[in-house]
């Protein structure tokens, strides 16, 4: 199965995770940014050359050719944000599927040209060879702000002080939601930390593939993913299974994947139900794939799952971390 290029061993830290949120945080020592449905990148320029880096360490540079002119801005700095693409205005990380999943150089230029992204960069990591993680979180906003950074595919977005209006105010719109940091906060790389808290207005996670069906009345068209969730004991529990959104190019792309990953038993830690384990193949679980359903992980059976995308940029072991 073709995977993302490794990591390099220079590659930046992990990006800092925000926890879900019970409600949203209030009081002047919080602050609010829209929550974007893209994919998290870290924009490392060193020397006047742009390394993009993945939530998981890897290169994907050459997915994003639009980004090159980052290496211009500055001679060193690292930038925590996110790529997106728009959908009639809005980000969909549906249509950012297919930037996510390029390798070859001449496809990326096609798609930069055709369906280009956004950089949303809201975040300071590094700035002329000096590490500012240990700094409050304003502290990193005042200096990222001064570096305007304002480009034809990158920018800084906004800050709101009300979260509640913010809230709302996103999901009129029909965005994804809203992140909550706390103004003193110091970048807690690699870490999920509850001085970020996130409250999305829809459901979308990611999920193991752990097996597929076919098509009714095929052998070899993929009908429907086997889904699997943590189980909390460092496995998977089966969590349903998705059609909607298996179409064309993108059912073809998984029958490709899931050719070296087929098992003789299923890997989930529960048992699957005989209508959903018929005529299954197995697989390992190893592809992570976005979902979204109606209500929350928590659910003993994701509701009305509905296929996304696949998740290059994440590991199984992301998700057991989570």
């Amino acid at each position: 199965m073709a995977r993302s290029q490794q990591a390099s061993s220079s590659a930046p830290p992990r990006p800092m995770l925000a926890i879900p949120a019970a409600g949203i945080p209030s009081g002047p020592e919080w602050v609010h940014e829209v929550k974007w449905d893209g994919m998290r990148i870290l924009a490392d320029v060193r020397d006047s050359a742009l390394r993009l880096y993945s939530r998981n360490g890897n290169d994907v540079t050459a997915r994003f050719p639009e980004l090159a002119g980052l290496a211009e801005t500055y001679d060193d700095l690292l930038l925590d944000g996110e790529v997106v693409a728009l959908d009639g205005g809005r980000p969909s990380f549906h249509a950012l599927t297919d930037r996510m999943q390029v390798r070859g150089r001449r496809r990326a230029q096609h798609l930069a040209a055709a369906r280009p992204v956004t950089y949303m960069a809201f975040d300071l990591l590094r700035l002329f060879g000096s590490d500012v993680t240990a700094r409050p979180w304003r502290d990193r906003r005042a200096l990222l702000e001064r570096l305007d950074l304002a480009g034809r595919h990158w920018q800084v977005p906004p800050v709101h002080d009300d979260g509640e209006d913010l809230y709302a105010a996103t999901r009129e719109n029909g965005l994804e939601g809203i992140v909550s940091k706390r103004r003193d906060s110091p970048y807690a790389a690699g870490r999920r930390a509850p001085d970020w808290r996130k409250s999305a207005h829809r459901t979308t996670l990611s999920a193991v593939v752990g097996g597929w069906r076919p098509e009714a009345g095929t052998t070899d068209r993929v009908g429907a993913l086997l889904l699997g969730l943590p189980d909390g004991r460092g496995g998977w529990r089966y969590a349903g299974r998705a059609g909607s959104g298996l179409t064309g190019r993108v059912a073809t792309r998984l029958r490709d994947e899931f050719a070296s990953l087929a098992s003789s038993s299923a890997p989930f830690s529960d048992t699957v139900p005989s209508e959903d384990a018929d005529g299954a193949t197995w697989l390992e679980p190893r592809l992570v794939v976005e979902i979204r359903t109606l209500g929350g992980p928590d659910q003993d059976r994701l509701r009305q799952p509905t296929f996304l995308g696949i998740r290059d940029d994440l590991q199984p072991e992301d998700l057991l971390d989570a």
